[in-house]
């Protein structure tokens, strides 16, 4: 189990940033991997943030990432190998079947439903 916990703090310009704190006892600084498709990424630096036990973590995401498809970049502990977080990224025709898009339509044929169901209560009683 790791020692960090890894929590986003913003992703402009193709940078994703997170804040790496630590969980546990005082010891080493964070050992952080970032893969994508099991190929480590080189724009990685981690600095230490204004606390202590906390670093800031710097990912530029390269363009060979932005492809068609959903991809997923996995940012790990590299001493104890767990995931500590993930960043996801849909690009391309994957977005045509973007299950938020689906869920968008089902919700507004459910309240067309609704409408017409108590209509039809109104009607009948």
């Amino acid at each position: 189990m790791s020692d960090f916990r890894l929590t986003k703090t913003r992703f402009v310009e193709g940078v994703w940033v997170g804040l790496v704190t630590r969980t546990g006892d005082e010891g080493l600084p964070p050992e952080i991997e970032v893969t994508h498709l099991g190929q480590p990424l080189d724009k990685v630096a981690l600095r230490e943030g204004e606390g202590d036990g906390e670093w800031v973590l710097r990912i530029a995401l390269p363009p060979s990432v932005l492809t068609d498809g959903v991809q997923t970049v996995l940012i790990s502990d590299a001493r104890s190998g767990e995931v500590l977080g993930k960043v996801g990224l849909i690009c391309g025709d994957a977005l045509d079947e973007d299950i938020r898009a689906e869920m968008d339509l089902l919700r507004a044929e459910l309240d067309l439903l609704k409408r017409a169901f108590r209509r039809h209560c109104v009607e009948t009683a």
